[in-house]
């Protein structure tokens, strides 16, 4: 059997397959040396008892031939300050986000008095929490690893609902590694199997679903000037015509839903609202989006509310990448991190820093106005994918 650079080069049956098959050997011996992935899996415990802990670490696409094992201590407090702000926050963001479920009548004020207070002790928690003792040994041999110039994607692999909902951003190893970011994952993960893409430039599937009490127009702005790419709008469709266009033959690299969601209380399910009457669960748009992924999905947001329990059904089907918001989202917001997101991404940074940026400028810009809510954005991974680059896309059209 033809090998090419140690590989056993599979019979392939035309010269598209063909040319498929040589791009994705290029991508792995051209793709920067300075990728590092931690996983952190929490399987065991919970806040009132604690965690145990271990760490791997994949290193330039090799596992490293050690586990860090560790522990994280009892944090009571964590989840109850955590429900403190939760509460507040909703309480105050109500009328003025892309939430399903929009009370009518003035927008009420943030109360910045009682908000700040509660996100310091939250981000102090999770930063003593993050540097107890305890966990001293996986956070050394992480450091002793990992080099500071790196892009690092720190995985926490967890089922706690809570766990999912942390600002895990603001443990110190973010602030010494400036090219980390991290992400969500599920213990067990796939990559599917794709069809050969035939598309001339990154495709975008923009779905705007109902929009009461919010502005879409800056979403359509941003989406439409993006460089390299052809983008269809689909405004408040049906589920038929949804379906339609999610299985379109020539597929599509980046789903973007903008509008209101909901998730359950536990995390496990979510809905999103595609027009003014019908609310569609992942399990609906099952079958569609199983055949997008097929044709070579790449990459889902939903910017729009409390969307953990869909990215949770959505990490099922094994999309690469997904991005969600894990509370309630202000329509202002929703818009600003789409822009600093795609921003970075389309003009060459890989996608965790693309999502780290733009969670910055949120920090930077608006929460002394809304404290919290650059904890919002969240990444959840396909731990068998490895996240490709706008360049990437572009060069597989």
């Amino acid at each position: 059997m033809l090998k090419i650079f140690g590989r056993q080069v599979p019979t392939l049956q035309n010269s598209a397959e063909q040319r498929q098959y040589l791009i994705s050997v290029m991508e792995d011996i051209v793709r920067p040396l300075s990728e590092q992935v931690v996983t952190l899996k929490i399987e065991r415990g919970d806040l009132k008892q604690g965690f145990e802990v271990s760490a791997g670490i994949l290193c330039d696409r090799k596992r490293l031939e050690i586990t860090l094992e560790g522990k994280l201590p009892p944090k009571p407090e964590l989840s109850e300050n955590y429900q403190k702000w939760q509460k507040m926050y909703e309480f105050n963001l109500k009328r003025n986000s892309r939430a399903i479920k929009v009370n009518k009548g003035q927008i009420t004020n943030f109360s910045i008095e009682e908000l700040k207070p509660l996100v310091e002790q939250v981000e102090m928690d999770v930063k003593n929490w993050l540097e107890s003792e305890q966990f001293h040994p996986i956070q050394h041999g992480l450091r002793d690893k990992l080099n500071y110039n790196d892009e690092v994607r720190v995985m926490i692999q967890t089922e706690d609902n809570l766990l999912r909902k942390l600002p895990w951003h603001q443990w110190e190893f973010f602030e010494s590694y400036g090219k980390a970011e991290v992400a969500l994952i599920r213990k067990v993960s796939n990559r599917v199997k794709k069809s050969v893409r035939s598309r001339k430039k990154v495709r975008i599937l923009a779905i705007f679903g109902a929009s009461e009490n919010l502005n879409l127009d800056e979403d359509r702005q941003i989406l439409k000037s993006l460089q390299g790419a052809e983008t269809i709008f689909l405004e408040k469709p049906s589920r038929q015509l949804l379906e339609q266009y999610l299985t379109d033959q020539t597929g599509w690299d980046i789903l973007s839903f903008s509008g209101h969601s909901e998730s359950e209380v536990d995390g496990s399910t979510g809905v999103i609202c595609i027009n003014d009457t019908d609310n569609l669960t992942v399990e609906q748009l099952k079958d569609s989006l199983k055949i997008a992924i097929q044709k070579g999905l790449e990459i889902a947001i939903f910017n729009s509310c409390d969307g953990l329990g869909l990215a949770k059904q959505l990490e099922d089907l094994d999309i690469p990448q997904i991005i969600v918001m894990r509370e309630l989202v202000p329509d202002l917001i929703a818009q600003k991190f789409l822009k600093a997101f795609l921003k970075a991404f389309v003009g060459g940074k890989s996608f965790y820093v693309s999502v780290r940026e733009a969670r910055k400028r949120l920090k930077d810009k608006y929460d002394k106005q809304i404290p919290g809510v650059s904890w919002l954005p969240v990444i959840c991974q396909n731990k068998a994918e490895f996240p490709k680059t706008w360049r990437e896309l572009q060069e597989n059209t």
